[in-house]
């Protein structure tokens, strides 16, 4: 989005404020959650589907039928493959997709574990261009219904929240993902947050701010305080292993330290200078990941 597109935004939003809050406030949030074109991609992002292409040819491939659409799914196995092996889901982040977390995959992989990993509602191979907790708490559940159970569930920025969430079973009409283990990497903690930053970033108004969050309500069937990480993970006791950078300019760190407050069973790893995504390819990092999966250490159950 250019500067002159944000500034014609505000502007709108801004005069919305005034004019007509409710068409103002349900028009920021399809906005908030518009993906990009999964089809025009960066010169990163190209190089990180190439050095992935060897990896994704190894993987049978599915498309799952959602509520809108559906999502695609990858299955990873094992050289030689166990079918009683456990399996682990991985979910990439937001403006994402499967190849990015190819360095996760290969390592749960090398573990000896069977690996799903799917490409979020508008991302990737998925079909549509919206994406909000409901439809990525939906594809998860769907995930769990063809693959599950889940051992280990590792999600990356707004796929950490989405598997925190899908566990937690914060949108009404699905039961959660049940899991023995999660690993969130560089995750938001408070949803309210970021729909706040937002806001300030596009210039909402307080009227068109509190219908926005009336629309995640309608649908969730919750009020958007149910997706703090903090709260979920001290009710849910599943341990948890948090990686999360200092200087992570996108997410902040002060999320991951309250979530890592929410007791025993949770883990923090400060990831100083890996950013908001390096790590989740940095050596360093995948080690303590397969330690915590591989059951070297623990963080305690409740």
């Amino acid at each position: 989005m250019t500067a002159f597109t944000k500034k014609i935004i505000r502007s709108v939003f801004r005069a919305g404020e005034f004019i007509a809050p409710t068409a103002t406030g349900k028009a920021a949030l399809k906005l908030f959650c518009l993906t990009k074109n999964p089809n025009k991609l960066t010169a990163g992002e190209k190089r990180a589907n190439d050095r992935a292409a060897k990896l994704m040819d190894e993987a049978r491939k599915h498309r799952l039928n959602i509520s809108r659409g559906w999502v695609a799914a990858y299955d990873f196995r094992p050289e030689i493959y166990d079918p009683s092996a456990p399996t682990t889901l991985i979910v990439h982040g937001w403006r994402s997709r499967t190849e990015h977390m190819a360095g996760l995959i290969r390592m749960a992989r090398d573990l000896g574990y069977r690996v799903i990993s799917i490409d979020l509602p508008g991302h990737g191979k998925s079909s549509g261009r919206q994406i909000n907790m409901a439809n990525a708490v939906e594809a998860i559940k769907t995930a769990e219904t063809w693959f599950g159970p889940f051992e280990t569930m590792i999600g990356h920025s707004f796929g950490g929240a989405a598997v925190c969430n899908a566990a937690y079973g914060s949108i009404r009409q699905y039961t959660p993902v049940n899991t023995n283990r999660m690993v969130l990497i560089s995750a938001p903690n408070r949803m309210k947050r970021i729909f706040e930053l937002f806001g300030k970033a596009v210039g909402l108004g307080k009227k068109s701010q509190a219908v926005m969050e009336i629309q995640v309500m309608r649908l969730s069937g919750n009020p958007i305080e149910v997706f703090d990480g903090e709260a979920q993970l001290a009710q849910m006791r599943v341990p948890t292993l948090i990686a999360h950078a200092p200087d992570d300019k996108q997410v902040e760190f002060s999320g991951a330290e309250a979530m890592a407050r929410a007791g025993s069973h949770v883990r923090l790893i400060p990831a100083d200078g890996l950013g908001h995504a390096r790590i989740i390819s940095d050596s360093k990092i995948l080690a303590e990941i397969a330690a915590f999966m591989d059951g070297q250490y623990r963080c305690a159950a409740a």
